[in-house]
């Protein structure tokens, strides 16, 4: 990634030139519409043509920050919204869910680096005929928001894996997002709405208690990951070290959304590094996953961990 160490002093704008920077594959799933009382004549369902298109041109076409990525330095992630109800013409309910890649430096292999569905209560409006429209200062419509949030958490964790903080401006637009949009009365925005509600992501991230969060990113990717083909003994305690900095937000506040979200993307990776390492590694591993994350123990159920 060129000029890593600038990307935390970057500086936002809406619309600026240059290559966008997202690569993402959108599916707009309405099959529990048909198969309920919800039935529609076969032209009804050009809405939901309409409305995938919309939001991959929203996504892929518009230019979210001032860096320009080459085409293999794109953001590779994927949405999917899976509606469960349609109250009027242009008024649905449903899920939405959301997973983010990254690619490992010198090889073929990606890494997940966000994996999330949110409860099947998000409500919005989408009308043909007119654009998904955004500013973080300005609500337009739930859709737009919400996606628009979760582009900039994206974003701030990606780069966040490839530099220090690099996050920092990418977090700072989601939180204006979450501001704006928490005085709308939709479900999401505000911790009032519940421990997994979309305003903890945010939160997570901007809080500076639960930094170690952040420093996770960076050891785990760009001194783990990246380091595997040059130094594999160094990069799994990097890993290690990745851990333990998560284990910290651990112990300030147990069961932290993001510290969950982290530890489940990881997983079978995880496994997979450390089943082949010598046992005082898998030992340091098992004990840390024990702590933070109890029901994923039973994955590790193979070590001989005393």
């Amino acid at each position: 990634m060129r000029n890593v160490l600038l990307i935390s002093l970057v500086l936002l704008v809406m619309g600026g030139a240059g290559a966008q920077e997202m690569r993402c594959a959108v599916n707009v799933n309405y099959q529990k519409l048909q198969t309920t009382t919800q039935q529609y004549e076969s032209s009804d369902t050009k809405i939901f043509t309409t409305m995938k298109q919309a939001l991959e041109d929203f996504i892929n076409s518009r230019q979210w920050t001032t860096i320009e990525l080459e085409q293999n330095e794109k953001l590779d992630c994927s949405l999917s919204l899976i509606l469960n109800e349609r109250t009027s013409a242009t008024d649905f309910k449903g899920q939405l869910s959301i997973q983010l890649r990254r690619p490992v430096y010198n090889s073929n292999y990606t890494t997940g680096l966000f994996n999330y569905m949110e409860s099947g209560d998000f409500m919005f409006s989408y009308n043909e005929s007119q654009s998904l429209e955004f500013d973080p200062n300005t609500f337009y419509d739930n859709l737009s928001s919400t996606v628009a949030y979760y582009i900039y958490i994206m974003l701030g964790m990606y780069f966040d894996s490839y530099g220090q903080m690099g996050g920092d401006p990418f977090y700072a637009v989601a939180q204006t997002i979450a501001q704006t949009a928490g005085n709308t009365g939709f479900k999401g925005w505000t911790p009032n709405h519940g421990q997994k509600a979309r305003y903890w992501f945010m939160e997570n991230h901007t809080n500076g208690a639960y930094q170690h969060l952040r420093v996770a990113y960076y050891y785990y990717h760009r001194l783990g990951l990246d380091m595997m083909t040059k130094d594999q003994p160094q990069a799994r305690q990097n890993i290690i070290q990745a851990l333990k900095e998560i284990q910290s937000v651990h112990k300030v506040r147990t069961n932290l959304l993001s510290v969950q979200q982290f530890i489940d993307v990881k997983m079978a990776e995880i496994v997979s590094i450390f089943t082949p390492a010598p046992a005082e590694e898998q030992r340091e591993v098992y004990f840390i996953i024990k702590d933070v994350s109890p029901i994923n123990v039973t994955k590790l159920k193979d070590w001989k961990v005393q």
